[in-house]
């Protein structure tokens, strides 16, 4: 019964891999279509509390900017992955002055908060490489990845809870679940996300230089605060803006693309 226990989480990661877009190896407990209903329902109740809270944003300039810029991406983006037609694209305004913040959920459905533009001040090109980030979260299934993790995590925990009869235990095992499971999966994303986000900006039409200087305005608001990178669950950003940079001296070398024509998208309010 003791090697049944520990071996059900075992056998659920090796039954449950799957291929992210860059070909880094996912953990799919959670179906994509699955993380997509979720996200859904966490969407709608996130308009309804920031309508709630007098919290979205009317900004006919900035709406117009965001619908131009993320239409572009999302064309990119279903050209790319076509299956992405049928997503339901949209992007809320959030008035935040002091949130630097957007996110894109499983399903297209985004956020972009007024402090990221009202703080970091970013060009087009600039805000393209934010939106497409944060777009290539969703195409490369994090949310579903995310989500699979948790679970396997929750059930090692269990699994000792149940061997050991100590809750201290568990607490431990679950620290190390998370460093062991979440936060270097967290990492890998991240960098896919750095690495799809540009693609799908060039594609786009946009600079792939900018989104270094994006990281170098981001560093600059931070003021230079760091985290220890082991433990970050983003990669630092000396190691990021170097490797985006890399990514954009290799991207400058080929043809640029045509920028398509904008996909449409559906702007809150």
């Amino acid at each position: 019964m003791r090697r049944l226990i520990f071996a059900i989480p075992l056998a659920m990661f090796l039954a449950a891999c799957a291929t992210s877009p860059t070909g880094r190896t996912q953990l799919m407990l959670v179906p994509p279509d699955l993380a997509i209903d979720e996200s859904r329902m966490a969407y709608e109740q996130t308009l309804g509390e920031l309508t709630d809270s007098g919290q979205m944003l009317y900004d006919p300039a900035l709406a117009e900017r965001v619908e131009r810029i993320t239409g572009r991406l999302v064309a990119a983006a279903v050209q790319t992955w076509p299956h992405t037609a049928g997503w339901e694209w949209s992007v809320v305004l959030v008035d935040d002055p002091e949130m630097v913040n957007a996110w894109c959920m499983a399903g297209g459905r985004m956020a972009i908060y007024s402090g990221l533009v009202t703080k970091l001040d970013p060009s087009d090109d600039e805000l393209a490489h934010v939106m497409g980030h944060e777009i290539a979260h969703a195409v490369a299934n994090h949310s579903a990845e995310q989500m699979s993790l948790a679970i396997l995590q929750g059930l090692a925990v269990l699994a000792i809870e149940i061997e050991t009869e100590d809750r201290g235990t568990a607490t431990a095992a679950d620290m190390l679940a998370t460093v062991a499971l979440g936060l270097p999966n967290s990492r890998g994303a991240e960098y896919e996300a750095d690495q799809l986000g540009m693609e799908l900006a060039y594609k786009a039409g946009y600079e792939p230089a900018a989104a270094v200087t994006l990281w170098d305005k981001m560093r600059a608001e931070d003021g230079g605060a760091g985290v220890l990178q082991f433990l970050s669950t983003h990669p630092n950003p000396d190691n990021r803006a170097a490797r985006l940079a890399i990514q954009a001296d290799q991207l400058r070398n080929q043809p640029p693309p045509r920028p398509p024509q904008p996909y449409p998208v559906r702007i809150h309010p």
